[in-house]
């Protein structure tokens, strides 16, 4: 038998993270989309909530609920803020390293913090050089009297400047096979957030540029064991950040969708609302049909995680149809809105400038095709 329904207690987290979101985090949108600031409220919004809290094991200060319920508070959250859903799987992208990969006193210093949304996390891969192709890469390090010195530069990295422990993929100076990753804490010599972005969507949403001179690394924060980075860093993006960026095209479908029917029941046009026009019918049916696939697709992978079976194939192909059809349903959204459409007034410009940041993150559509076409030749 398979059960595409949620428990009880995902129902209840469901209609707990709406209500969070609607009350909460949309109070901070305009501030964010002015400004391309306000995520220090933001963040104080989801510590309150336990929002950081969800994934991480209840022995370490977490509430232990998994990755479905993950899914769900992204796409709740999503459907309000997708610069805030963005902000938000990243940090679980950051923290799944010190939960599948982290020592006993890893998880122990580090967890409790994040749990409590006392510190962030994030991951920094991504360079000009390498983000898709982790061997690109060029930040590199070298052991010295026991202990690691990197030096290099990412980019793209969303949390840059916020992040207080970040996880970073180097590759050996010597050995251009051997990666490591190393958690590299906020503050320490060298370490520097640089250049922060100014993305067409999701503003309000921290990315930036990091740089490494001499950065020196105990070999306590050595994440996965020396040589073992690539499969660190691979598992958490495969299995966690495409997890992550389903949620937030779920949530910002689904904002696209209730635009829609709301615009389209009040606009008044030939004497009746325009939702009564087949062709505006035709285009919220197709978002729906969209939106119902995507969250089978979505929450099956995320139901697999649960049960702790391999995921990454799975959240591939996720991954590429929910972010091509929030693309899809932010530009038929404009459509029915009209000449409104073009007015910042009304979402749905946002939502159509924010589905562009959701492509290229954890990989792009491209990307999730190779992967996709591998899977199914393999």
């Amino acid at each position: 038998m398979i059960d595409f329904t949620f428990t009880e207690e995902q129902e209840l987290f469901r209609k707990a993270a709406r209500e969070f979101a609607e009350t909460k985090i949309a109070p901070h949108v305009p501030t964010m989309e002015a400004t391309n600031r306000g995520w220090d409220e933001v963040v104080k919004e989801l510590a309150e909530a336990e929002m950081f809290a969800v994934t991480i094991p209840e022995e370490y200060g977490g509430l232990g609920m998994g990755y479905v319920a993950r899914l769900i508070a992204l796409e709740e959250i999503a459907r309000v803020s997708v610069a805030t859903a963005m902000m938000y799987q990243v940090f679980g992208l950051g923290i799944e390293a010190f939960i599948k990969f982290g020592t006993e006193e890893q998880k122990k210093k580090f967890l409790p913090k994040f749990a409590s949304g006392e510190r962030l996390a994030t991951v920094a891969v991504t360079e000009p050089s390498g983000g898709s192709d982790p061997k690109g890469i060029r930040t590199t390090y070298k052991k010295v009297n026991g202990v690691y010195v990197l030096n290099g530069r990412k980019c793209f990295i969303t949390n840059s400047h916020i992040a207080d422990a970040q996880v970073v993929l180097a590759v050996d100076e010597d050995n251009p096979d051997a990666f490591t990753t190393f958690i590299v804490e906020k503050g320490v010599e060298g370490f520097k957030p640089t250049h922060e972005e100014h993305k067409v969507g999701m503003r309000g949403c921290n990315t930036g540029e990091i740089e490494m001179k001499n950065v020196t690394v105990a070999a306590e924060n050595v994440i996965g064991g020396e040589g073992k980075g690539l499969k660190v860093a691979m598992a958490a993006i495969g299995d966690v950040g495409r997890g992550g960026m389903v949620g937030c095209a779920l949530g910002l479908q689904q904002a696209c969708l209730d635009a829609s029917i709301k615009f389209s029941n009040e606009r008044i046009l030939y004497g009746k609302p325009i939702s009564n026009l087949q062709a505006i019918q035709f285009k919220i049916a197709e978002m729906k049909i969209d939106l119902e696939a995507g969250r089978l697709l979505g929450y099956r992978a995320a139901a697999m995680q649960d049960k702790g079976e391999r995921s990454s194939n799975e959240f591939a192909v996720a991954k590429y149809y929910t972010t091509e059809a929030a693309q899809k349903a932010a530009k038929m959204a404009v459509d029915i809105h009209g000449g409104y459409g073009c007015m910042e007034e009304f979402p749905v410009t946002r939502y159509l400038r924010d589905s562009f940041v959701l492509g290229p993150s954890a990989g792009t559509s491209d990307i999730m095709m190779v992967i996709i076409s591998r899977w199914a030749l393999s």
